[in-house]
Order: C-alpha cells, then sequence, then structure tokens
C-alpha cells in the first residue's frame, strides 16, 4: 500500500474511532454503550498496531538525527 493510501487509511480509522466513542456516549443502554465503547477501544488498538509496524519497516541502521 502506497503511503498516501496507509494515511487516508489511518484517518478513517480514527475518523470511525471518533464516531464509535460519540456514539457511545450518546447511547442510553449501558449494554450498547460498553459495546461501543469496546468496538472503538479494539479499532484504536488495530489502528495504533498498523502505525506502529510501518516504523519497523524503515532501516533501524539509518538515523535521521544528523
Amino acid at each position: 500500500m502506497s503511503v498516501a493510501g496507509e494515511a487516508g487509511r489511518a484517518q478513517q480509522m480514527r475518523a470511525r474511532v471518533q464516531d464509535l466513542e460519540q456514539a457511545a456516549e450518546r447511547a442510553t443502554d449501558p449494554q450498547e454503550r460498553q459495546r461501543l465503547k469496546d468496538k472503538a477501544r479494539h479499532l484504536k488498538e488495530q489502528s495504533e498496531h498498523a502505525g506502529g509496524t510501518r516504523t519497523t519497516d524503515t532501516d533501524p541502521t539509518v538515523s535521521s538525527h544528523r
């Protein structure tokens, strides 16, 4: 996947997490609220994991600090 594609996907995932969190805040049913919170947390963890794997794709021997 291209860098632009990855950035777009990450942005979509963050927007979806925010939508789920907002829906959880509005939910009146405690079980539904918890389900939405769990789904948002799971998606957030997925997006953070996906972001973390990109950094391991870079060459660790090359330093950007000069």
